[in-house]
């Protein structure tokens, strides 16, 4: 389960990582760490999408660039981040705010 909420990060956002740590958080302790690390990478990846939104008016040339850059982003860290947890080992993203513990 733990791969699965780092894939359904990348089309669901922060929904897939949720449920699944909603699902998980009291029966596998591992399943659990490893949703909630995607869920908060999610959330921190919408906060940016919603800022870069706001910005987008003033800074459109940058704003331009900025949008497919982290959607890649998103897309190498989440399947990095699957790997890894089918690996059995515990993934920390580089960039996350933790505001679900």
């Amino acid at each position: 389960m733990a791969v699965v909420a780092h894939l359904l990060g990348i089309i669901l956002m922060f929904i897939g990582p949720l449920i699944i740590w909603l699902i998980k958080k009291d029966s596998s302790p591992y399943a659990a760490d490893q949703s909630r690390e995607a869920l908060n990478f999610q959330i921190t990846v919408t906060i940016i999408y919603v800022a870069m939104g706001a910005l987008s008016p003033i800074l459109f040339f940058v704003t331009c660039f900025l949008f497919p850059a982290l959607w890649i982003a998103v897309i190498v860290l989440a399947i990095m981040a699957a790997m890894a947890s089918s690996r059995g080992e515990k993934y920390r993203y580089p960039f996350a705010i933790r505001l679900v513990n």
